[in-house]
C-alpha cells in the first residue's frame, strides 16, 4: 500500500522498547532514522510518536531520533529491585492514540505486547488500523495476533531493510 502523495495522513505509535528490545533479541539492530524514512514510503506517517523511557545520559540518542523525524513522548523511569531500569509508556501510547483519533486517517501501532490487544481490536473494529509491526515472531504475543489479523508485519522480515550498519571511519 503505497501513500496517494498528500492524501495519507497516518501515525505511528511506537513502543520504543518493545521495538528495540524484540529486534535485539533476533540479533541485530534496527536503523532508526531508515525505519522512520520506510514508514514514511511505505505507509504515508506524517507523524511518529516514539515512547520511550527518559534517561538523562541518552541525550545524544533523543537527539539523533528528533532529527530522524521522530516526536519523542517520556516518560519517568525508575529502577527496580533487580536493577534494572523500568520506563513503561503503555498508557501513554494508548492515551496520545486515542486524543489523535481524530486527526489521522489510520494508525500503525509498533509494538508486540499483549498488551495493547484492546486498542488493536478497537482500531481495527473502527477501519483505523493500517498495520501492526511487530519487532518480532517469537516474542510477539498471540493476542495481539488474533487481533491484528491480517494487518500484521514482523520486522524478521524486514532485516535486509531496516538493519543498522555502522559506518566504517576513514
Amino acid at each position: 500500500m503505497k501513500p496517494n502523495n498528500q492524501e495519507e495522513n497516518n501515525y505511528a505509535f511506537i513502543d520504543s522498547s518493545n521495538l528495540y528490545l524484540g529486534v535485539k533479541d533476533l540479533g541485530w539492530s534496527l536503523d532508526f532514522k531508515k525505519f522512520r524514512i520506510y514508514l514514511k514510503e511505505k505507509y504515508g506517517i506524517k507523524k511518529a510518536y516514539l515512547f520511550i523511557g527518559s534517561i538523562p545520559e541518552n541525550s545524544d540518542l533523543y537527539k539523533n531520533l528528533q532529527e530522524a523525524g521522530y516526536i519523542l513522548i517520556f516518560k519517568p523511569t525508575i529502577i527496580n529491585n533487580k536493577g534494572e531500569i523500568k520506563g513503561n509508556c503503555d498508557t501513554d501510547l494508548v492515551l496520545q492514540t486515542m486524543v489523535d483519533y481524530d486527526k489521522y486517517n489510520k494508525v500503525i501501532l509498533v509494538s508486540g505486547d499483549g498488551d495493547f490487544y484492546s486498542l488493536i481490536r478497537y482500531l481495527y473494529d473502527h477501519n483505523k488500523l493500517l498495520r501492526v509491526i511487530a519487532p518480532n515472531r517469537k516474542g510477539s504475543s498471540i493476542l495481539l495476533r488474533k487481533e491484528a489479523k491480517e494487518k500484521i508485519l514482523f520486522l524478521d522480515d524486514l532485516k535486509k531493510e531496516l538493519k543498522y550498519i555502522k559506518k566504517k571511519h576513514l
